[in-house]
């Protein structure tokens, strides 16, 4: 199987890259990566001698630079490039108007001019919006996001919707709740809490701490894409979750716990705007029509996420001071 995977370098990606190469020994993988702030070059770093793992440093939003690459054949696209940080989605959407609409959109038109098997669009439970106490969305519930990043998010869903709809493009959106997992970008919370507790650095809450959301490991994660691919059906939707809510505060005193460390690290915060309070996703449709089932739990899959950065101390702290990114271009493009 041929794939494109756009958005490799990334956390989810670069997870996703190395687990079609492990579990399909047949699969020869095309990584495309902008290299943006959140594209780390240390990610695929165990892959780089891989022989069925090529990276190409390239922008989904540059029609040409698309064009020449899906004229090779693709059996499958598998689209994880995106802008995803709400906070700073809040203070310039200008960047994810760009990649996560303008470049879903020359993705799709690539993918539709050279007949490409499978198009996934990787999404985000953001795109429905904010959910009450009680319920799950399914998906069939109407996307109201409420930041520029869900916003442009939910565009590029719709903009995924008509390409089935008007042209039969072989289109799945798959809506994942929050990731967790080894090589996260530490703005993202929980590897936040981790390495801010490893330095005995205060930990910011926002507003109350209340806000709630079910979290995934990254490899669960993985699993479900990998399903749906291979029994996906075309212009269908689904949710990807593990019935694992837990408020932010519960969450942060959890990892605290786990670790040692004490709970006075904890500083709540402002709350940003147009915070959603709760994410919870509906995946009986998943579970029925692919067969879909979570196999680690949450407390195994924070051991291993916390031991990670334990491990890979060097490697945070690089990135935490920015020094990745000159680092890495300077030992992986220029070999």
């Amino acid at each position: 199987m041929k794939v494109l995977i756009t958005g490799g370098a990334g956390f989810i990606g670069s997870s996703f890259v190395r687990y079609m190469l492990r579990e399909h020994p047949n699969s020869e993988v095309t990584n495309l990566d902008k290299l943006t702030y959140a594209g780390n070059l240390e990610n695929l770093e165990d892959i780089q001698n891989e022989p069925r793992h090529r990276f190409m440093k390239g922008d989904i939003a540059d029609g040409g630079r698309i064009d020449e690459l899906l004229r090779e054949g693709f059996e499958v696209i598998v689209n994880f490039a995106a802008e995803s940080h709400v906070d700073r989605s809040i203070l310039d959407p200008s960047p994810f108007i760009e990649t996560n609409i303008k470049g879903t959109h020359i993705l799709l038109e690539g993918a539709r001019r050279y007949k490409v098997g499978r198009f996934i669009q990787v999404s985000t439970d953001e795109v429905y919006g904010s959910l009450g106490p009680e319920g799950k969305f399914t998906e069939d519930c109407p996307m109201l996001p409420n930041s520029p990043y869900a916003a442009s998010k939910a565009a590029a869903d719709l903009l995924c919707r008509a390409y089935w709809c008007t042209y039969t493009l072989p289109v799945i959106i798959t809506r994942c709740c929050n990731n967790f997992g080894p090589n996260q970008f530490p703005e993202k919370l929980v590897p936040l809490v981790i390495t801010n507790a490893l330095e005995d650095k205060e930990i910011p809450i926002y507003g109350d701490g209340l806000n709630v959301r079910d979290w995934i490991y990254v490899e669960e994660h993985c699993r479900a894409l990998d399903l749906i691919i291979r029994r996906g059906k075309p212009g269908e939707i689904y949710n990807i979750g593990v019935n694992n809510e837990k408020t932010n505060l519960e969450l942060v005193k959890y990892i605290l716990n786990t670790m040692g460390k004490p709970h006075s690290l904890m500083r709540f915060v402002a709350d940003r705007p147009g915070h959603d309070r709760r994410y919870a996703l509906d995946t009986a449709k998943i579970e029925r029509e692919l067969g879909w089932n979570p196999t680690i739990s949450f407390e195994e899959a924070i051991v291993k996420t916390i031991q990670w950065y334990i491990e890979n101390e060097a490697s945070w702290r690089r990135i935490k001071s920015g020094e990745y990114l000159e680092y890495y271009e300077r030992m992986y493009l220029q070999r």
